[in-house]
């Protein structure tokens, strides 16, 4: 040290250190709610409305969640990601619109109304229909308000204001009228078939409304006996039981064995299928044990691959039966069998028809016997089995799932109580075929099996006369560019319209709908939109005049439903009302039932897009985005009600996000404690830690999050705003004086440019295909790794000891072009973060970062052989890097300024670079000696960088007391104890 170092000014405020008030701690749970003011204040959303004119537009469509309950993870995740999307579009130039929307029909809230009045005591069917609809239309403005709020508590932008509702009497009455579109198109019909029918709500579901879970219940093998006297001819007979008298041989007293897990639909059996490619035998039993209901002589026909199963379950060993020979399809087309309650005692006939055996093309040998009891009221595949052979429909079932009052035996045994746990009715059947001898088998087995999601009670599957609407009849409205029916044009617009993100979202829905049946419109509930139509009293379903199509009276109702909405329907007098003058009132029957609510949220588009000036020109979506369950959902049912009135999808992109799991990847569950609540999330960390979640995250799977997660989430936010902390700081005061062309930068400067053009592609690649993991992973290194870890740290010396130099204008220039591009590539993300960090440099009561678009990078930074050459550079940089970490655990030295190492380079090219950039400020060293000398044995070397050695040399000179610096001419200039640089600095 120099003889005087004692009387060394203190030059601390001499330096350019970094002047900001932004906090290093967040805050963000107390503060994110006064930018939420702020905002709605300043009205950045119409503004943006105002600034975006002209422009290109994007409309993202909002699914409307239902009003039902607070908000789950899901539906943050969701509309998070609806948010980034709509503000990255419109950052990047787009004019991007948002109307958050509400499911507001249905019976969710049917059942909660219907829930307090049983509370209460209360009959609902003694209450007015449309005073009960008032009721659901309260509950739900309710919830629409808490949830808004919630919604907006997340930094979601959009029409807060004015969302669309589909109880709005604007909507319903757009909903009606997309139904008369399909009315008038021929497209309506009333049919009787087997539907996902729910006891306990009284109501047909959608499959979108039910959810599988495992329930036990009773299997049993049960024999029809072959009948001697008849065989079936094949289809040129007259009826399924119609043909040539044989003998049957060894097949005469011999019984069909049939396998179910629904002993209830027994008494609605009116057929048998068998697979034609199926290899079945005829089964003797030669021996019983004790508890044996199975007879020695009695033989079965069983399909081969099953009968040891089917033997096993009838107690019998074996030994004790034996394969008797082949049984050909032909011969099993040409039995009859007998019901096993015919000639029951108190029957009185009921059950004394033929049972025809049927081939068919679902059955398979996988479980049961290989042959299927076939009730066509009760299954899909027996419906249209029943349909292809004119097989009776039964109707023993009703609505609440009891057996109709005259059945012999059964009569008001129920299949479902109306709690929801099972009734009696599989027990009664078993119990009457244990006592006529018609049960060879019972098993006690857990199934998979379909529930309402509301009700949680099983459901089963129920012929009932339901309204349908035909997806294979021609529509015949003259839009057939994509085809005539339905399904062709739903088909070709998976396939030519839309952009699936993920891809595998095509082959999902492509699938659904290339298998669906035609759509069941109806329910039986009061809480939604009614089927507007009439029927003709007397009139059967098949007749031509049956149902009324006329365009005066939908006229009429339209007008009714705009003025008073949907409860229009109800009120006395509605029908004289709607067809008085034109059709008369008392020939004509009043449809009550409600529309499925699917039809009402697949309708959005034409009272969201197509109907309000802030929706679509086109009236098409550019963007659908929901959870993956809504392939059988809302993009489903839109793209069925779109094809049907408009003749194509009304959306052209579709996103799809995966579910939400704790932690270990189970299922959230209230009961099991692993639930994650947003609100929660938002009081603990703040809502941009939710959202900087969801943008880490790969929403194409199933999404993780818990504790620990969101600690690794809460670690990354940090690093994130110290990289925008050091930004505030080093910019402020900038002044466009001070700018600097990027010709005239040093190479590290114009390094950091080129990144920055690359990031800017890849940024805005990546928010356009809606990638914001990618987005964010690119943005976090570069803040991360280049900036605060290499350029942040190499440049700190320049930016606080240089004096106003022409490398640290060129530093601040850049800083100050990082500054504009980080903050909008993150507000997307980042909605509250972003406003402080923007409002510190830039207050102002008009100020917002979320007014700003992304700034265009120009392609002219790219400059490939620069990176080259950085690259090189900055491999050597690690081993240099590394070399003095050594020194430093080591204590030999506190901080790499006091290191002048030795750095020996091989590659003779990568030398002469590392000539070029003054490689000792690179390395944040006082000094550094470049060598293409061999490295000598004790040089340190990293195994990955290869003809790199560096040893290590404590720099020579005095410390500056300024910079830090150890250098030899430290006292030698005007200002005592510093260096050159900091002596011209100081003046």
């Amino acid at each position: 040290m120099c003889a005087d170092q004692a009387t060394v000014p203190d030059y601390k405020d001499t330096l350019n250190l970094p002047r900001t008030d932004f906090p290093m701690r967040a805050g963000l749970p107390q503060r994110e709610p006064a930018w939420l003011s702020r905002w709605e204040e300043l009205g950045v959303y119409d503004r943006l409305r105002g600034k975006a004119e002209g422009r290109e537009p994007f409309t993202l469509h909002d699914g409307p969640p239902y009003a039902n309950g607070n908000l789950h993870i899901g539906h943050a995740l969701n509309k998070v990601l609806k948010d980034m999307v709509v503000r990255s579009q419109q950052m990047m130039g787009r004019d991007a619109r948002y109307i958050p929307g509400w499911d507001c029909h249905g019976l969710p809230i049917e059942w909660k109304i219907e829930q307090a009045y049983r509370e209460k005591g209360l009959d609902k069917d003694a209450v007015d229909v449309v005073e009960f609809r008032r009721e659901c239309r309260d509950f739900a403005a309710g919830w629409i308000d808490v949830q808004r709020e919630e919604f907006k508590r997340l930094g979601v932008t959009g029409t807060w204001e004015k969302p669309y509702l589909t109880m709005d009497y604007r909507a319903e009455r757009i909903i009606a009228g997309e139904f008369l579109k399909f009315l008038m198109a021929g497209l309506v019909y009333q049919g009787s078939k087997p539907v996902m029918w729910s006891p306990v709500e009284k109501t047909a579901l959608a499959e979108a409304e039910v959810e599988y879970h495992d329930r036990k219940t009773d299997a049993v093998w049960v024999p029809f006996p072959v009948l001697s006297d008849k065989t079936v001819a094949g289809p040129e007979a007259d009826g399924p039981t119609m043909g040539r008298i044989e003998p049957l041989g060894d097949l005469d007293g011999a019984a069909v064995v049939i396998w179910t897990t629904t002993p209830w639909t027994l008494p609605q059996n009116r057929a048998i299928c068998f697979g034609p490619e199926i290899a079945y035998g005829l089964y003797g039993v030669t021996g019983t044990p004790d508890e044996c209901w199975a007879k020695v002589g009695d033989r079965y026909l069983i399909a081969d691959a099953l009968a040891e199963e089917a033997l096993s379950a009838m107690r019998l060993e074996a030994g004790q039966w034996q394969r008797l020979r082949d049984v050909t399809a032909d011969e099993l087309a040409g039995l009859a069998c007998a019901h096993p309650l015919r000639g029951a005692e108190g029957a009185g006939g009921e059950w004394d028809y033929d049972v025809p055996l049927l081939p068919g093309d679902h059955v398979t040998d996988d479980a049961g016997t290989g042959f299927v009891h076939t009730a066509p009221s009760h299954g899909d595949d027996d419906y249209a089995i029943g349909r292809r052979h004119d097989l009776p429909m039964t109707h023993n079932v009703l609505d609440d799932s009891s057996y109709r009052a005259d059945l012999p035996f059964f009569a008001g045994e129920r299949i479902i109580r109306e709690d929801g746990t099972p009734g009696g009715a599989n027990k009664a059947v078993i119990d009457k075929l244990v006592e006529v001898g018609g049960l060879l088998a019972r098993r006690r087995i857990t199934i998979s099996d379909a529930h309402s999601w509301r009700s949680k009670a099983p459901v089963i599957r129920l012929n009932r006369p339901q309204w349908f609407a035909a997806i294979d009849r021609a529509v015949g409205d003259g839009r057939d560019t994509y085809g005539t029916t339905i399904r062709t044009r739903a088909l070709r617009s998976i396939d030519e319209l839309v952009t699936w993100t993920p891809k595998t979202g095509r082959n999902r829905l492509h699938s659904m709908i290339e298998a669906r049946p035609d759509w069941v419109l109806s329910r039986q509930r009061a809480w939604g939109v009614p089927l507007t139509c009439f029927v003709k009293a007397g009139a059967r379903p098949e007749d031509p005049d049956f149902l009324l199509r006329s365009e005066k009276v939908n006229q009429r109702i339209l007008e009714a439903f705009e003025a008073e909405g949907a409860d229009a329907w109800y009120r006395p007098g509605a029908k004289a009302r709607f067809l008085e003058g034109i059709a008369d009132p008392e020939a004509y029957e009043q449809v009550f039932d409600i529309l499925d609510v699917w039809f009402d949220s697949g309708s959005t588009h034409a009272f969201v897009l197509a109907d309000r000036e802030d929706g679509s020109a086109d009236g098409l979506a550019d963007l659908y985005l929901e959870g993956t369950d809504q392939h059988r959902g809302w993009f489903h049912s839109s793209m069925l009600q779109a094809c049907g009135t408009i003749g194509r999808a009304p959306y052209r992109g579709v996103l799809t996000h995966g579910f939400t799991l704790d932690e270990k990847g189970n299922k959230m569950s209230k009961s099991l404690g692993n639930t994650v609540a947003p609100q929660h999330v938002i009081d603990q960390y703040g809502a941009d830690i939710l959202r900087l979640w969801v943008a880490q995250s790969d929403y194409t799977a199933d999404l993780r999050i818990g504790p620990e997660i969101l600690k690794g989430v809460a670690d990354s936010y940090r690093r994130l705003r110290n990289t925008m902390r050091f930004l505030l700081g080093a910019v402020a005061h900038f002044d466009e004086a001070e700018r600097v062309a990027p010709a005239d930068m040093p190479e590290l400067e114009r390094w950091v440019l080129h990144r920055l053009a690359e990031l800017d592609r890849i940024v805005r690649e990546g928010y356009a295909r809606y990638d914001f993991q990618e987005v964010m992973r690119e943005v976090f290194n570069f803040c991360t790794v280049e900036l605060s870890a290499f350029y942040f740290d190499i440049r700190k010396d320049a930016l606080y000891c240089d004096g106003d130099t022409p490398r640290r204008r060129a530093a601040r220039t850049v800083l100050d072009l990082l500054f504009h591009r980080l903050t909008t590539w993150l507000a997307p993300v980042l909605v509250f973060t972003m406003e402080e960090v923007w409002l510190e440099r830039f207050p102002g009561a008009e100020s917002s970062v979320h007014l700003q678009d992304m700034p265009e990078t120009p392609e002219g930074w790219r400059d490939e052989a620069l990176a080259a050459k950085w690259a090189a550079v900055r491999r050597v940089r690690r081993v240099v890097t590394a070399a003095l970490e050594i020194e430093r655990t080591a204590k030999v030295i506190g901080a790499s300024l006091e290191a002048a190492p030795v750095v020996h380079v091989e590659d003779r090219e990568a030398l002469a670079a590392l000539k070029t950039v003054a490689f000792e400020d690179i390395c944040i060293t006082s000094g550094i000696v470049l060598t293409a000398d061999p490295s000598p044995d004790e040089a340190f070397r990293l195994p990955e960088v290869p003809g790199v050695g560096v040893v290590f040399e404590k720099a020579e000179g005095e410390k500056c007391q300024r910079c830090w610096k150890i250098l030899p001419d430290v006292g030698q200039h005007g200002h005592p104890g510093v260096c050159e640089r900091c002596d011209a600095a100081l003046g």
